[in-house]
């Protein structure tokens, strides 16, 4: 009989250019997920992502610092205990302006896939 749950001791860490740390638990690098992807990130102060339209909806929820967020041209900000959710085709642009790490979950579904994102050339 297979098991009905799976640790994740080991997530994926997606190697980035830019001082973000992205642990990948559950998605495409890390479990071979197409249909959902759970990551936790820690924003460096001064952090910022092109802007990008996903094809995907995503979630994200703050543990600590702030995150800000320009969605479809309206700047949003969140704190420590709040969260948000992006619907998926929505033009969007997530940074970290603040002089303080921004650590927080982001859930993708169906799961993250740089195909996907449709990043904007900076």
């Amino acid at each position: 009989m297979s098991k009905k749950f799976h640790i994740q001791r080991s997530p994926f860490v997606v190697p980035t250019q830019d001082g973000k740390l992205i642990e990948e638990h559950f998605g495409r690098a890390s479990d071979g997920n197409s249909q959902i992807s759970i990551a936790h990130m820690v924003a460096p102060p001064g952090w910022s992502e092109p802007f990008q339209t996903p094809e995907f909806e995503e979630y994200t929820v703050i543990i600590r610092g702030k995150k800000q967020f320009i969605i479809e041209g309206e700047t949003v900000v969140l704190q420590a205990g709040e969260s948000i959710k992006i619907e998926k085709d929505t033009r969007v642009q997530y940074s970290n302006p603040f002089d303080e790490e921004c650590e927080y979950i982001a859930i993708c579904l169906p799961a993250f896939s740089i195909e996907s994102v449709n990043r904007e050339a900076e």
